[in-house]
C-alpha cells in the first residue's frame, strides 16, 4: 500500500508547489486551459507566450524525463474507440469554457484561494464525473 501512497503524495506536493511558484513568480491562476488558450491568443506579449509555452512543455515533457531517468512507467492501455475520445476532448474543452476554468484550475488553485466559485465547480466536476462513471459502468455495461 505504501508503494501507491508515496508517488500520489509526491505528485501532489509537486503539483502544489508548481502552482504556488506560477502564483508567486507570475502572479497568475495555473490553470491549464487558461494557460493554453493564453498561449493560443492573439496579442500576447513574447514573455508571456514564452512563459506558458515552458509550463507547457514542463507538464508534457515530465514523464519523458522520467523514462530518461530509467523510472519504470506503468503500460498505457486504451480501448476506447478515436470518436469517442475526441468527443469526450471537446466536450471537456467546451466545459471548461463554460466553467470559466478547468479542473487545475478550480480544483488546485481556485479552492486553495477559498473561492467559492471554485468549489461549485468542483463539486460540479466531481458529481458529472460520479454519474458518468456510474452509467458507464453499470448502465450501459462499460465501453
Amino acid at each position: 500500500m505504501i508503494a501507491y501512497v508515496l508517488p500520489a503524495l509526491a505528485g501532489g506536493a509537486l503539483i502544489g508547489a508548481s502552482a504556488a511558484m506560477f502564483l508567486l513568480l507570475q502572479g497568475r491562476i495555473a490553470g491549464i486551459s487558461g494557460i493554453l488558450g493564453s498561449l493560443l491568443r492573439a496579442g500576447a506579449s513574447p514573455a508571456r507566450r514564452f512563459g506558458d509555452a515552458a509550463f507547457l512543455l514542463g507538464l508534457l515533457g515530465g514523464p519523458w524525463l522520467l523514462v530518461a531517468l530509467g523510472v519504470a512507467m506503468p503500460p498505457i492501455r486504451i480501448a476506447t474507440p478515436w470518436p469517442l475520445l475526441i468527443l469526450a476532448g471537446l466536450l471537456v474543452g467546451y466545459g471548461t469554457r463554460l466553467g470559466s476554468g478547468c479542473t487545475s484550475g478550480h480544483g488546485v488553485c481556485g479552492m486553495a484561494r477559498l473561492a467559492p466559485r471554485s468549489f461549485a465547480a468542483v463539486a460540479t466536476f466531481m458529481a458529472v464525473a460520479i454519474a458518468t462513471t456510474f452509467v458507464v459502468r453499470h448502465v450501459l455495461g462499460g465501453l
